[in-house]
């Protein structure tokens, strides 16, 4: 191999290096860029919940009581703008922190599951209901930390 072939392989190598570099921190910036996709899927929802719920809420609600409060959860999400229709590579654009507190979302479950002659036996049991699915949010990515109690507003 003489001097002027191996310079030409040095060189190509180079370009062929910065090349990579370039593309590949241009799509780590875009994608950083970009809210993770944290995909609900409402009958792994149902199944995830209804394990995590105490043996005792699973003893008094029906599935398909359990998946009319998952419902009502979903929707009350989407009436506080924390359900958006057009998630598919949208910016991370949240300029305020939401927080969601559990009592007012499980006032909501409860007022809901009346309205609609769902029976809740024990009203302890929309509050495990409220955990469970919160926890699934948390197992699938969907929420951030935990606020401090001074930071919580009413959304």
């Amino acid at each position: 191999m003489s001097t002027t072939e191996l310079v030409y392989l040095v060189v190509a190598a180079t370009i062929v290096f910065v090349m990579a570099a370039v593309v590949v921190g241009r799509e780590a910036h875009r994608l950083d860029a970009v809210a993770p996709r944290s995909v609900y899927i409402p009958e792994e929802a149902l199944e995830f919940v209804a394990e995590y719920l105490p043996e005792s809420t699973q003893a008094r609600l029906t599935p398909d009581e359990l998946e009319a409060l998952l419902r009502f959860h979903m929707q009350w999400l989407h009436s506080k703008g924390l359900q958006p229709t057009n998630v598919i590579d949208r910016r991370q654009d949240i300029t305020n922190s939401v927080v969601i507190s559990e009592d007012n979302l499980t006032a909501y479950l409860l007022g809901e599951a009346d309205r609609e002659g769902i029976e809740i036996l024990d009203d302890v049991d929309a509050v495990n209901v409220v955990t469970a699915h919160l926890a699934y949010f948390e197992a699938i990515g969907a929420v951030g930390p935990m606020a401090a109690p001074d930071d919580i507003i009413d959304v």
